[in-house]
């Protein structure tokens, strides 16, 4: 049996669209740079599940502590947009982050990452010398499994554990995939 990280690059290299989602962040070059959370989730499910779903955001995190403007951010955006017209390009430098979910700072990309509300979102890819590397702080069994649970850092915190809760009541995922066991709600 392929490995599940294996098995997540053979999917996003088989996607025309994904690969120039990626190949255009990474002409960005920006420190400790991915693709992350529910694109590429969706991706895995949606060819689990034989389907297609909209995308709603492009996900693009970095870590740059010497710069936590938003205009970066949007400047960001923009690079991206002249590159790939007419996408849901969302950019967030993950050194400001912590603020927002009231987190201790954190103190890199895949710190960030494994603060995300759920095991099977907190997955992340990047392409390095035309190579993708996935990040994944819990691992990706959960998300080819379809196990929705919420992040131990998320599960330990009442107040972030209620953010997952609610994301599972106004998600709906089980409903778009069918199969999805969630868990902790």
């Amino acid at each position: 049996m392929m490995k599940f990280e294996d098995r997540l690059i053979s999917i996003l290299q088989q996607d025309n669209y994904i690969m120039s989602i990626l190949e255009a962040v990474e002409k960005l070059q920006l420190p400790d740079c991915w693709v992350a959370a529910g694109f590429i989730r969706n991706k895995v499910w949606d060819t689990l599940h034989h389907c297609q779903t909209n995308i709603n955001d492009i996900d693009v995190i970095y870590f740059e502590q010497t710069d936590l403007s938003r205009s970066t951010e949007k400047k960001l955006e923009a690079a991206l947009e002249s590159q790939m017209p007419n996408q849901p390009w969302s950019v967030k430098n993950q050194a400001r982050m912590h603020a927002k979910n009231n987190q201790a700072p954190y103190r890199s990309s895949f710190d960030s990452v494994s603060h995300f509300p759920e095991t099977a979102t907190a997955v992340a890819a990047q392409l390095f010398h035309q190579k993708i590397k996935i990040m994944a702080p819990y691992g990706l069994e959960d998300l080819f499994q379809g196990i929705v649970k919420p992040t131990p850092n998320d599960e330990k915190d009442t107040k972030r554990h209620s953010v997952y809760k609610e994301r599972m009541q106004n998600k709906e995922w089980d409903d778009i995939w069918k199969g999805l066991i969630i868990k902790d709600v």
